[in-house]
């Protein structure tokens, strides 16, 4: 079975000169821990974690402990660490060069590479161009079409 068998040929899709407060707005539409990034010509830049963009919120350790340590306060200095953040780019945070499959692909290796690397989800592209992406759950439904069949 190839990768164009069951990837999402419309992949949520953020881009790489977006905003984080743009980028918090997107994993919470769609409810995906992972964008992919791409420029103004639908080209592949990379991959956006919602993990990456939690971690550059959410205070550290230290400055938590320094206010008194309480859940209350390292909320507030989220919140706090949200607003300051919301206009910058999230460009740093993208994972540039991920690993990237082709739609002729077989899916076994996507699944290899998943498992290996333990990744979520890989931009499936056709030169630089992104044409979809697949996930775990793609796979899992891929596999479940093999067996039924």
């Amino acid at each position: 079975m190839q990768i164009r068998d069951v990837m999402n040929a419309e992949p949520a899709t953020i881009l790489a000169s977006a905003t984080m407060a743009e980028a918090a707005t997107v994993f919470s539409d769609t409810q995906i821990s992972d964008l992919v990034a791409i420029d103004h010509a639908g080209e592949l830049v990379g991959v956006l974690a919602e993990g990456d963009l939690l971690r550059a919120v959410f205070p550290k350790f230290d400055q938590i402990i320094q206010v008194g340590g309480s859940i209350v306060e390292a909320f507030r200095m989220f919140l706090d660490n949200g607003r300051d953040l919301a206009d910058r780019p999230v460009g740093p945070l993208i994972i540039r060069d991920p690993i990237t499959v082709g739609p002729g692909d077989q899916l076994l290796k996507v699944a290899t590479v998943m498992v290996s690397e333990q990744i979520r989800r890989v931009p499936v592209v056709e030169g630089s161009r992104l044409v979809g992406s697949v996930s775990r759950a793609d796979v899992c439904r891929g596999a479940l079409l093999v067996t039924s069949a």
